[in-house]
């Protein structure tokens, strides 16, 4: 099960990220980008995600992800539930949320297969 702890150790990782709080909820920013959020009771993680593919996500693993709220809709935005992830996959989802806020030459140590 993935928790917030593993995310604070991956969030201090990455170049020019840094968390913030909120209004009570823990976000993680680059610059004034914020690229995780979590729920009060820290059970979900609301995370920077394509928009043309989140309904994918949705529809083949509603036991894990879901929609933002209404109000978030238009942004580049889904939500997981930590418990039904584990840290491999949650590590996955940070980087990626985070790359899609920062330079492609910061993240592309941490990309997969891009040779530039």
């Amino acid at each position: 099960m993935a928790r917030l702890e593993d995310v604070r150790r991956l969030g201090t990782e990455l170049e020019r990220s840094y968390e913030v709080t909120v209004r009570g909820r823990i976000k993680f920013r680059v610059g004034q980008i914020v690229y995780l959020a979590f729920s009060r009771d820290e059970t979900l993680m609301g995370f920077a995600f394509p928009k043309e593919e989140r309904d994918a996500l949705v529809g083949t693993w509603p036991d894990k992800y879901q929609l933002p709220e209404e109000g978030d809709m238009r942004f580049h935005w889904a939500v997981v539930r930590l418990d039904a992830i584990d840290r491999d996959e949650l590590r996955e989802l940070v980087i990626d949320a985070w790359a899609m806020v920062v330079p492609k030459f910061l993240s592309r140590p941490y990309r997969v297969g891009d040779d530039g």
